[in-house]
C-alpha cells in the first residue's frame, strides 16, 4: 500500500496537467476571444466539462470494482437512456414547458427519466441478501435497450422540424451560455460524488473478492447499494445538462490504472481529474475541428473511446 507522501505526489502528478489544459481551455477556439466571450460562454462551457467528465470517469471507477467487470461504465446502468428518453419527450411536446430555479423542461424530463430507470433497476436487482450486481448489469442493459426502443419511436412520431434539436441533444455537448447549466448540475452531482468517495476505503478491500471485504469488515452489501445511488445520481446530474457523453467512463479508470495502479485511493481522485481533462480537451479540439462550425464533444470522445473499448475486449479475450 502507498504511504500518504506517495499518494499525494502521484495525484500532484495528476493535478498539474490537468491544471495546464482547463486553465489553457478557455482561450480555445475559432471565434476571437473577447472578455465576454470568455467569461460567458468558454469559463461556463470549461467548468461543466470539467465536471461532467471528472463525475463518468469517477463513478465508471467505482462501478468497475462493484460490478467486477472491466467494461463497465456509468451508461452500463442504463441510466443514461432513461434521461435521454425523457429529454427527447420534452423536446417533442414543448407545450409541456416549465422551468424550476435553473432546471429547463427538457432537464426536468430527463432527471425524471433517470430517476425512473434507475428505481425499475434497483427493484429488478434487489435481493434480500442486497443488490445481486448480475441482475444489476443485466437490469441496466435491458432498461438501455428499451429506452433505445421508446426513443427511436418517439423520434417516428415527431415533426420533422424537432428532429434536429433531437439529434443534436442525443449526440452530447457542452454548448452552454452563463453558469445556469453549472447551477442546475450541482444538486445532484455533489450528492452523487459525496456517496463514491464515502466508498474509497471499501472499494480496495471489495476490488479483492466480496468474501475478503467481508472478512475485512466491509458491509458488502451497503457498499453496492450506495455506489450504485451515487453512480446513479452523478450519471442523472450530467446527462441531464450534457446529455450522453460516452465512453469517459470506461477509458479513463483503466488509464489510470495502468499508469498508477490499483490503490483506490489514487484510482477515484486521479480518475476525477483525468476525466475532467480529458473531456475538456475533446471540447476544445471539437471546437477547431471542423471550424467555424462546433462538433459535438460526444463525437469526439466516441473516436477516442470506441477502439480503446475494442483493444480490452481483445486483451481480456
Amino acid at each position: 500500500m502507498l504511504s500518504p507522501r506517495r499518494c499525494a505526489l502521484t495525484l500532484a502528478a495528476y493535478l498539474v496537467p490537468c491544471l495546464a489544459v482547463v486553465c489553457a481551455a478557455p482561450f480555445v477556439g475559432s471565434a476571437a476571444t473577447t472578455p465576454e466571450i470568455l467569461w460567458m460562454l468558454r469559463v461556463p462551457r470549461v467548468a461543466l466539462g470539467f465536471l461532467a467528465g471528472g463525475a463518468l470517469a469517477l463513478a465508471g471507477a467505482a462501478l468497475q470494482v462493484v460490478l467486477r467487470n472491466p467494461l463497465a461504465e456509468p451508461y452500463t446502468l442504463g441510466v443514461a437512456s432513461g434521461g435521454a428518453l425523457g429529454a427527447v419527450v420534452a423536446i417533442m411536446l414543448p407545450g409541456l414547458a416549465v422551468a424550476i430555479g435553473p432546471l429547463s423542461s427538457v432537464q426536468l424530463f430527463s432527471l425524471a427519466g433517470c430517476g425512473l430507470a434507475l428505481g425499475l433497476i434497483y427493484v429488478l436487482a434487489r435481493r434480500p441478501q442486497g443488490i445481486s450486481m448480475s441482475m444489476l448489469l443485466l437490469a441496466g442493459v435491458t432498461i438501455g435497450i428499451l429506452c433505445g426502443a421508446l426513443i427511436m419511436l418517439v423520434r417516428f412520431l415527431a415533426k420533422p422540424t424537432i428532429l434536429v434539436a433531437m439529434e443534436r441533444w442525443v449526440m452530447g455537448g457542452l454548448d452552454v451560455f452563463g453558469y445556469r447549466d453549472l447551477a442546475a448540475l450541482l444538486p445532484f452531482l455533489l450528492p452523487g460524488l459525496g456517496l463514491l468517495a464515502l466508498q474509497l476505503p471499501s472499494l480496495d478491500h471489495l476490488s479483492l473478492g466480496e468474501e475478503m471485504a467481508a472478512g475485512h469488515g466491509v458491509d458488502v452489501a451497503a457498499v453496492h447499494r450506495e455506489v450504485f445511488l451515487g453512480a446513479g445520481l452523478a450519471t442523472a446530474a450530467v446527462v441531464s445538462v450534457t446529455g450522453p457523453i460516452g465512453f469517459v467512463g470506461l477509458i479513463v479508470p483503466h488509464t489510470v490504472r495502468r499508469l498508477s495502479g490499483f490503490d483506490h485511493r489514487i484510482v477515484l481522485p486521479a480518475s476525477f481529474l483525468l476525466g475532467g481533462a480529458f473531456l475538456v480537451a475533446c471540447d476544445a479540439a471539437a471546437r477547431v475541428v471542423v471550424a467555424p462550425a462546433e462538433m459535438p464533444a460526444g463525437i469526439l470522445t466516441a473516436l477516442v473511446g470506441g477502439p480503446v473499448f475494442i483493444h480490452i475486449l481483445l486483451k481480456r479475450k
